[in-house]
């Protein structure tokens, strides 16, 4: 049985890997030397040049790595890497959960080593000459330290917990597992920004001025309480621009990055603040928690008919069942029906994005919003005319084009 566990992880390795190079391929084929007639109003020539050239250059890294990442989880599958790995780990510490801990610490620890090249190459190459990167070496060094450390303490100590109630309850592990996941996750949505931002961005309240006296009035005529607007300072690290809503409660708050309110008229920031209040109105964020909350417990109950799987365990390599092995085996095994929630989930996504919209729309900000979309996709050299297939897969919003023709209906 181990042998078709093998031959099937096998499988969908390879063709995991084939899809997303399909994908990308398809991708490439909209690209166009010559602007295309339905960007003329949008990008001019030497925009839209260098918006190709952009693209191209980040295509060539993220393929680099997608081949580098593809050949070595090849070769740990081949030549029983992950059982190596273990038996590194259990000459540590023969703990169980210590076990674990050590197992996974070991290949983040060379993960990292891999990738630190690709994302060093990225920022102060490619974002550099395209004119976006704003980070220094001490930046990012304290940034991947802290990010690291987050992730330690934050997915070493739930993955502890887990292998601890796992260790009580047998199987019936993953109810108590969902519950405390989502409480983790409703409780970071609550917080995120005022605990883990805060370590690597400042973020202040917006200054009394017109953009505030503006907010406030939309806020009330939209009958939408707003006590937190806040100013991130993102140009410490990139000139590109955004903005995002979180909380929930009285702890929900707008973002604004410092560098949207550089490039956008004072209607226009107030346009993606609607957008984003619209996210809210239209319950997009419990709907997205809830659904997040629902996939959480359907991957853990269908892991926990396998983590106890010593066929699983053997197909890379460990002859007994034990969990961080069955937990990266179940990981490939699961990616495809990931695959298909994720494009469930990106439908959602687009749906609500234009609902967003459209709440901005009906408060007469549809061309302030159809505005600010030009700038920032112009700003931040977005790709305007991605095949339609890579879209389905991968976009989380409607393409530009495609929000713009809503808006302008």
């Amino acid at each position: 049985m181990e042998q078709i566990f093998f031959y099937v992880i096998l499988s969908v390795v390879v063709f995991s890997f084939a899809l997303e190079q399909f994908l990308d391929y398809l991708n490439t084929t909209c690209w166009k030397h010559k602007l295309p007639a339905q960007l003329i109003n949008i990008y001019n020539p030497h925009e839209y040049k260098k918006s190709q050239l952009y693209k191209k250059a980040n295509r060539k890294t993220g393929l680099l790595s997608s081949i580098l990442s593809f050949v070595i989880i090849l070769l740990m599958l081949v030549f029983e890497g992950f059982a190596y790995v273990d038996s590194m780990a259990v000459s540590i510490s023969e703990h169980s959960i210590l076990t674990a801990l050590l197992f996974f610490a070991i290949i983040g620890f060379a993960s990292e080593i891999l990738n630190v090249p690709f994302e060093l190459y990225d920022t102060f190459v490619i974002e550099e000459r395209f004119g976006f990167n704003k980070t220094t070496p001490r930046i990012f060094i304290f940034d991947k330290l802290k990010g690291l450390l987050i992730t330690a303490l934050l997915g070493g100590g739930i993955l502890a917990l887990v292998m601890w109630i796992w260790g009580l309850t047998g199987d019936m592990f993953w109810i108590f597992a969902w519950l405390i996941i989502s409480a983790i996750s409703i409780f970071f949505s609550m917080f995120y920004s005022t605990l883990i931002v805060p370590l690597f961005n400042k973020q202040t309240p917006l200054s009394d001025g017109e953009l505030k006296q503006s907010i406030e009035h939309f806020a009330q005529k939209a009958g939408f309480k707003l006590d937190n607007v806040y100013v991130i300072d993102g140009s410490k690290r990139s000139s590109k621009a955004n903005a995002y809503f979180t909380g929930l409660g009285s702890k929900k708050r707008i973002v604004l990055y410092d560098t949207l309110i550089n490039d956008l008229s004072t209607n226009e920031v107030l346009a993606v603040l609607a957008h984003e209040i619209g996210h809210y109105k239209k319950q997009h964020i419990i709907t997205g928690l809830i659904a997040g909350v629902l996939q959480t417990g359907l991957m853990l109950y269908v892991f926990s008919l396998f983590v106890s799987n010593a066929d699983l365990s053997s197909a890379l390599g460990v002859s007994e069942a034990k969990f961080h092995i069955g937990l990266i085996a179940f990981g490939i095994l699961y990616s495809p029906f990931s695959l298909i929630l994720g494009i469930g989930m990106n439908i959602l996504s687009r749906k609500n994005e234009y609902e967003a919209d459209k709440f901005a729309a009906q408060y007469e900000l549809a061309t302030d919003l159809a505005s600010a979309l030009k700038k920032l996709s112009v700003k931040n050299l977005s790709n305007l005319t991605p095949h339609k297939w890579y879209v389905f897969f991968h976009y989380s919003h409607p393409t530009l084009l495609q929000r713009l023709e809503k808006l302008n209906n």
